[in-house]
């Protein structure tokens, strides 16, 4: 019968140096392909590698925001929030902060026409964006046909929630005119209300729809 201890005795030196030359000869092959692949030197890469290693912060930053149709520039810290922006810098209070941390939709804003939590959203993602907040509904003293049907429809209640729970209301019109019951309850399902107002925001949302459905 055979012998095989000494051959069953892991690696022996030969097979070890086979396989280390064999890996040695993988990873050229791999430094060569990224070499090949690698974008090459010039203007362009130069740029292109500025943007990805450019360090804003922690001083305050010149952001160019257009809120409500108007461009307006403010110098905030990186870690400010949209919310603490308009509110601070830009002194429109009537986006609401209430719990600071997007569960009660108060501070809703609409940025490029989606609604948002401002209160979780930094004023530097924000910059070049259109933002539009309760205050860009009305005209001059002319209330929105959307705020006019929540007054008659009384959905304003304690009032707390109404700013957020008006630009939620606006998206969703803005996106759907003649929007369903359903369709309006799943859009203001992040506005919290602890008036529990929700039946008359339905209401007024189902009015302005019939407005605009006979006009």
């Amino acid at each position: 019968m055979a012998d095989h201890s000494k051959r069953d005795k892991g690696l022996s030196r030969r097979s070890f140096l086979r396989s280390a030359s064999a890996g040695a000869a993988a990873a050229a092959a791999a430094c060569s392909t990224t070499s090949k692949n690698k974008p090459k030197s010039g203007k362009g890469a130069t740029t292109a590698a500025a943007q990805r290693d450019a360090v804003i912060g922690p001083q305050g930053v010149a952001l160019e925001l257009e809120v409500n149709g108007a461009k307006r520039t403010v110098t905030v810290e990186t870690r400010t929030t949209l919310a603490e922006a308009l509110r601070g810098a830009l002194d429109l209070t009537g986006t609401k902060v209430a719990c600071d941390r997007g569960a009660c939709g108060a501070c809703t804003v609409l940025l490029d026409g989606a609604p948002v939590c401002s209160c979780l959203t930094l004023a530097v993602d924000a910059a070049g964006r259109r933002v539009q907040t309760v205050e860009g509904l009305a005209a001059g003293d002319k209330l929105s046909p959307l705020q006019q049907a929540f007054v008659e429809c009384d959905a304003t209640q304690c009032g707390y929630c109404t700013p957020g729970m008006l630009m939620s209301c606006k998206g969703l019109l803005d996106r759907n005119p003649r929007p369903s019951e359903a369709e309006v309850r799943a859009a203001v399902a992040g506005n919290l209300c602890r008036c529990g107002t929700y039946p008359h925001v339905f209401a007024a949302v189902a009015r302005v729809g019939a407005s605009k459905a006979k006009g």
